[in-house]
């Protein structure tokens, strides 16, 4: 069966389905359950996967589906109550599943007869004790050097016999049970209070009346025994202990919430990729963040509602207020909280005009930005591929375009003409590749084209010299002129390297000696790779401009100029700003500005107008050999040049 005839088969499949509410499935070839939406109109729904422009996440399921089937329900809640059995049962590739980016870690005490204690984040059925889990990894590694510091316990992984002890007991901070330099019984005794210290429960409440009842409390009894025993030593180990403990169980505690136990739930997408945040708000404090990384094609307006029915349908408890950032969806949530769990959760979605909004506000929109930096680093993880297999596609490239090159010019009226060349690689900046071209032909002139020329040849004559690797795409900040002159450069290099130009007006996308652009939509990930990299280029030689004009405004043209030191420049610097004005300027007025003699001003006049004829020759010469260079007459030479300028200069 051809790709064609699928796809008509599954219109086809839309296209007859009922009107009414249901469930609706996605199969692959394998007859794997791959996708499980819920719909109000099962054919519109199914319906509007096959019209319109279709983005990146709709084109990813439908070129893996092979057919689609449909249950049909009595009403939208119900279809909402088989669609969360149906992805349990299923567990589908591109569904909600709750899968966790990232478990907080835990403390470990091993079960072993000298026990080792260290951070992990894996539990294991073993016998050890796990005390946490920690939302704060660096609370965490504090009080762990913090306990090492107090006890000297063994660090080695593997507990063997020796007949020396390492370098720590000689440091004082182990014991050497691996050369029987302490009992079983005084080793353990240690284990037993540093597990005292973190059985204390954040979530009691300690009375200051009820002396003794808080695991704090009674470490701090047993401290103030063991000083009256005069065992001082154990004593301070308690204090310092307790303290460690304190610093971790407060650090980054969020402290401004009312007493009600809550959750904030915020989610960021780009295209299938969804992250979910959960802030956890126990007792007025923010107690844990829980990232959830989730691959899911639905409906941007049914995100929230697919993940709370998982969520806390896998048996997270429900608090008694639950803040949201949208409303959609939250009706048929409430009524499901309500009927299945028998509590009464409010969902309240967080605005402007709530009580306390700036609070809320703030905390939502701390959901929202964990759960965006989730995202930029699951991109950077895996890559942009999807980005670039669209613009593959698009620009009709032989090959994936991993490794990106782009360039774009920076200059002030034609001053410190500077090219950046930053580059991409998998769809993420790859920095150390980075490089700027302080160019030279058009010092002084504004000529975009000649300066994208020169860049260009410098770069890639260079890359041909040294036989390194070439990209896979240039971008130029430009249109289709830009684009045309980098072009010519390219096939003097007898190069064929793939080029195009993003033009900032109306963000079009130009190839070499088109009549038109290519136009993508706004949300086209082949776009926003594009935009990145042009953004990027602009930022670097933009940066790069500015550092040289700061210099010319430290290194004034008129200290060029004999018997002007800086006091005198910076005079002449305020008066007439440019070496022009100071050549128009009479040798009365350039005596009684910088009070020197007529004829010391006399001098200064003359070798001022010989700097500047000397300046303005120079830039005749380049424009001369800028136009030769573009003559056809002239374009094997104009080729020689480029290869005798990239051999000679460093980028």
């Amino acid at each position: 069966m051809t790709a064609k005839t699928v796809l008509e088969t599954l219109h086809e499949t839309a296209l007859k389905a009922p009107l009414s509410s249901g469930v609706y499935l996605w199969r692959n070839p394998e007859e794997t359950v791959i996708y499980v939406g819920k719909a109000k109109n099962l054919k519109n729904r199914l319906s509007s996967y096959f019209s319109g422009k279709k983005d990146i996440k709709t084109r990813l399921l439908i070129s893996h589906a092979s057919s689609i089937e449909y249950i049909t329900t009595a009403n939208e809640y119900e279809a909402l109550l088989l669609e969360n059995n149906l992805i349990k049962k299923y567990n589908p590739r591109y569904n909600i599943c709750l899968k966790d980016g990232k478990s907080y870690p835990v403390l470990r005490i091993t079960n072993e007869d000298f026990p080792r204690i260290f951070k992990t984040r894996s539990v294991l059925q073993d016998g050890s004790q796990y005390f946490g889990p920690f939302p704060d990894a660096y609370a965490l590694d504090t009080f762990i050097d913090a306990i090492f510091r107090l006890y000297p316990l063994r660090r080695c992984r593997t507990f063997k016999t020796r007949s020396s002890p390492c370098l720590y007991y000689h440091m004082g901070q182990c014991k050497a049970p691996c050369c029987s330099k302490i009992s079983k019984e005084s080793y353990n005794e240690y284990v037993g209070e540093i597990s005292s210290l973190l059985e204390e429960n954040d979530s009691q409440k300690v009375n200051s009346s009820e002396k003794g009842d808080s695991a704090i409390q009674k470490l701090t009894d047993e401290m103030k025994a063991a000083a009256k025993e005069l065992n001082f030593e154990k004593a301070a180990r308690l204090r310092d202990g307790i303290k460690a403990l304190m610093v971790m169980k407060n650090q980054n505690i969020v402290e401004t919430f009312d007493s009600t136990d809550c959750d904030y739930i915020a989610h960021y997408r780009e295209g299938e990729l969804v992250s979910f945040t959960v802030l956890k708000i126990r007792h007025g404090k923010l107690l844990g963040r829980n990232n959830f990384r989730e691959e899911s094609l639905n409906e941007d307006d049914e995100l929230l509602s697919e993940f709370m029915n998982v969520y806390y349908g896998e048996g997270n408890a429900l608090p008694p207020i639950i803040y949201v950032p949208t409303q959609s969806g939250m009706d048929i949530v409430t009524r499901w909280v309500q009927e299945v769990f028998q509590c009464d959760t409010q969902i309240i979605l967080v605005t402007d005009e709530m009580e306390s909004a700036g609070r809320h506000k703030a905390a939502m929109n701390m959901a929202f930005q964990n759960a965006r930096e989730d995202i930029v680093r699951r991109l950077r993880e895996r890559g942009d591929n999807p980005a670039m297999e669209e613009l593959k596609n698009l620009l009709g490239l032989t090959a994936l375009p991993v490794r990106i090159e782009g360039f774009d010019i920076a200059h002030i009226g034609g001053k410190f003409p500077v090219a950046s060349l930053i580059s991409f690689y998998n769809g993420n900046p790859d920095k150390k590749n980075y490089r700027y071209f302080r160019l030279k032909t058009t010092d002084g002139l504004i000529d975009d084209f000649a300066s994208m020329k020169e860049a260009v040849s410098r770069r890639y004559t260079r890359l041909l010299n040294e036989q390194s690797e070439l990209p896979d795409l240039i971008l130029i900040d430009g249109g289709i002129g830009q684009v045309n002159a980098v072009y010519s450069v390219l096939q003097a290099l007898s190069l064929d390297i793939p080029v195009a130009g993003l033009a900032k007006r109306d963000e079009e996308i130009w190839l070499p000696h088109a009549s038109k652009p290519v136009c993508l939509p706004k949300r086209s990930d082949a776009l926003r790779l594009l935009q990145r990299v042009r953004d990027e280029t602009h930022r670097f030689a933009t940066s790069r401009n500015q550092k040289l004009r700061t210099k010319e405004n430290v290194d004034s043209i008129f200290l060029e100029i004999t018997g002007i030191g800086p006091k005198k420049a910076v005079v002449l610097q305020k008066k007439y700003t440019t070496l022009e004005n100071l050549c128009n300027a009479s040798e009365s007025e350039i005596a009684q500005t910088i009070h020197v003699r007529a004829d010391g001003a006399s001098s200064i006049l003359m070798e001022a107008r010989a700097l500047l004829e000397k300046r303005n020759a120079r830039k005749e010469e380049q424009k001369k050999s800028l136009h030769a260079a573009g003559t056809t007459k002239e374009t094997a030479a104009y080729a020689g040049y480029i290869s005798d300028l990239a051999s000679s200069a460093l980028d």
